[in-house]
């Protein structure tokens, strides 16, 4: 055990606020906890609201396939089991819940946070946490992982690239225990308001927590061609509108890179 991991405590789930009904586990270390919910899932082994937690991640999987590896108690990585009643057509929202959702803890405890599309969380312009959200088959039916991984303690020379940030490097003093609590209630609040069929109302919270809208971005698009505009809204799918050369263009998947704040 290094000395900052004896000097950052474990998770208490004595202190622990969580959904009533979702079952919270707390493990010492796994390669991927989207991996282990995914898995129970599969086996039937699991239902809705099973939360993993791993005091250390080692060789989880971030968007794009890039690894998010996390040193023991140093930052906060989860995953949640999830059985959406909503039409399937709606579940491309999940992502981006899942995102406003840990925002939304984040600025509960004091932490001036904002989102990228589709769900990284920003902390003064810089990757504070990044979400993974997938579709499991089962024998009952899809559900859904939605994993999520937030910089708490980290060092700078912990974090994969300059362009990432822990709520420690910025001064935000958190009790992890405090923060999983937070943003288990905030995850269970908007999941409730979706099952509703709340889309309008998430739609417009999220595009006012997203700092993506109104700034000219490139989007580094799937089939390896590159979109450079102003990105004027989200739509009602919860894609990205971009205003580029070619008029408005819909994205739906793409790594978002800002640039300058429009007007």
């Amino acid at each position: 055990m290094s000395d900052l991991t004896a000097e950052r405590p474990p998770l208490d789930l004595d202190r622990l606020v969580s959904p009533v009904d979702w079952s919270v586990e707390v493990v010492d270390a796994a390669p991927s906890t989207n991996a282990l919910v995914a898995e129970r899932a599969r086996a039937g082994a699991a239902g809705e609201g099973l939360v993993v937690v791993a005091e250390h991640q080692t060789a989880g999987r971030g968007r794009l396939d890039r690894t998010w590896e996390t040193p023991a108690r140093s930052a906060l990585t989860l995953s949640v089991l999830l059985v959406p009643r909503a039409e399937q057509a709606d579940w491309p929202w999940l992502p981006l819940l899942t995102g406003y959702a840990a925002a939304r803890a984040l600025r509960q405890l004091g932490a001036e946070v904002s989102l990228k599309w589709p769900n990284d969380v920003l902390l003064n312009d810089r990757k504070l946490a990044g979400i993974l959200t997938e579709r499991v088959d089962t024998s009952a039916g899809p559900a859904v992982v939605a994993g999520i991984g937030i910089n708490v303690g980290s060092t700078r020379a912990e974090l994969p690239h300059d362009g990432a940030t822990s709520l420690a490097i910025e001064g935000v003093l958190v009790d992890r225990t405090d923060l999983l609590s937070a943003l288990l209630r905030s995850l269970r609040t908007e999941y409730d308001a979706f099952q509703r069929g709340e889309l309008a109302a998430l739609r417009t919270a999220y595009a006012d927590a997203c700092a993506t809208v109104g700034r000219e971005v490139r989007v580094d698009l799937p089939t390896g061609e590159t979109l450079v505009g102003q990105a004027t809204g989200i739509d009602e799918g919860g894609r990205l509108l971009v205003l580029g050369p070619v008029g408005v263009v819909p994205v739906s998947a793409g790594d978002v890179v800002h640039a300058t704040i429009v007007g």
